[in-house]
């Protein structure tokens, strides 16, 4: 996970690795700090994972921070031609303070 935006907003976390599941559940929290909200897009990469190569991109996507709402949410990830995958979405839950 990445988060964009100016300067001082800028930072990237990373999930630990789930081992040969279909249906990953990663079950993790980051805490991102902003300075300027309104200006912050969280981009979302998936990889899959491999010991002796480099790891496999498997979808993507970003969302402006602005635009999030607390709650649940069904979270769409495209290809690297920005097209949306139809059955793969990530279940995310997000927390404003």
């Amino acid at each position: 996970m990445y988060m964009v935006g100016v300067p001082a907003d800028v930072t990237k976390k990373k999930t630990k690795v789930i081992k040969n599941d279909w249906i990953p559940i990663w079950n993790e929290e980051f805490t991102f700090p902003l300075t300027v909200p309104e200006l912050a897009l969280l981009k979302i990469v998936v990889r899959e994972h491999d010991v002796s190569e480099k790891d496999d991109f498997a979808g993507q996507t970003c969302l402006p921070v602005s635009e999030l709402r607390s709650g649940i949410r069904s979270v769409p990830l495209h290809n690297k031609k920005g097209e949306k995958f139809e059955s793969v979405k990530l279940l995310m839950r997000f927390v404003f303070e």
